[in-house]
């Protein structure tokens, strides 16, 4: 009888694997139809990658840290300098690669503490529609998202000392209200579905009702959302630096390196050309990653 009953476990267990697999080809294959997000997903790793492993990969690790070599100052891309030094001789191409660590570490530090915090208050003030602390909780948001969020960050950041932790901070304050706001929206539209009201009435706790029955019905726009405003944050973090509010010299960021080139436009093109570049790159690159995977959920959840 233990036999047969292990039997019966295990042909369950294989039946759910077998069946996730077929789930994620099912995925991969929707995503995979739309060629640009496949094309999106293959840069982000390569951004990720280089980040990781960018002294392997910079030609000139060294320049991403205080160097001077004012004999190769302000060079234009040659086959030693691939795109071309800075007023210093830092070769630009090294530190637009040991940026992207800092600038991936900008936009998951901003989304890991933003999106809890927007994804709760969110729910709580979804589900519980008709109550005051609803009615508070988004009258705060709307007084958050009335507000652009670039002028917000620069505000609050401008109090701060400027370093890359601080220009997080900013953008965090100014970032979870999208999210409560795109999940108090989705919450509100399924609180009164049945299979909420059936765990209200065999007595499942508010917990249970919150994360195991309404957010798993977020999800999908969530992670949507998520992907989309990486890029976006990634072009607030270089707005900050930008006007010397992020991170700061001799640590390499992309949004610096265009506040110091552009000021000698257009001799020396280059050194704001490719910055501005690489960030475009980034933007694009999650956006159509962004799509993909709309396009995977919402198949899904069809």
């Amino acid at each position: 009888m233990e036999d047969r009953n292990g039997n019966v476990e295990a042909e369950e267990r294989r039946k759910k694997r077998q069946a996730r697999t077929e789930n994620l080809k099912r995925k991969w294959y929707q995503f995979s139809r739309n060629k640009m997000s496949v094309v999106g997903l293959v840069i982000v790793v390569l951004i990720i990658l280089a980040a990781v492993f960018q002294s392997l990969i910079a030609p000139y690790p060294q320049h991403a840290k205080e160097y001077v070599d004012f004999a190769n100052a302000n060079k234009a891309p040659c086959a030693q300098f691939l795109l071309g030094t800075d007023a210093y001789g830092r070769d630009v191409l090294s530190r637009i690669i040991f940026s992207f660590r800092n600038a991936l570490m900008m936009g998951l530090g901003v989304l890991c503490v933003a999106v809890p915090v927007g994804v709760i208050m969110g729910l709580i003030a979804g589900y519980y529609k008709d109550k005051i602390g609803s009615t508070v909780i988004m009258r705060v948001v709307d007084i958050f998202l009335s507000l652009p969020s670039l002028v917000l960050a620069l505000a609050v950041a401008a109090l701060l000392e400027p370093n890359l932790f601080h220009s997080m901070m900013a953008l965090t304050f100014s970032w979870w209200a999208w999210y409560a706001r795109l999940v108090y929206g989705k919450a509100s539209s399924i609180r009164k579905e049945y299979y909420i009201q059936s765990a209200e009435l065999i007595g499942a706790g508010r917990f249970h009702i919150l994360f195991r029955e309404v957010l798993p019905n977020c999800f999908s726009t969530i992670l949507t959302k998520m992907t989309l405003d990486m890029g976006v944050v990634i072009l607030m973090g270089a707005s900050l630096s930008f006007v010397g509010l992020g991170e700061q010299p001799p640590n390499p960021a992309l949004g610096t390196m265009i506040s110091d080139g552009y000021k000698t436009l257009p001799e020396n093109w280059w050194l704001t050309l490719f910055p501005a570049l690489a960030i475009m790159l980034i933007v694009l690159a999650f956006n159509l990653l962004g799509d993909g995977i709309s396009d995977m959920m919402s198949s899904g959840e069809g």
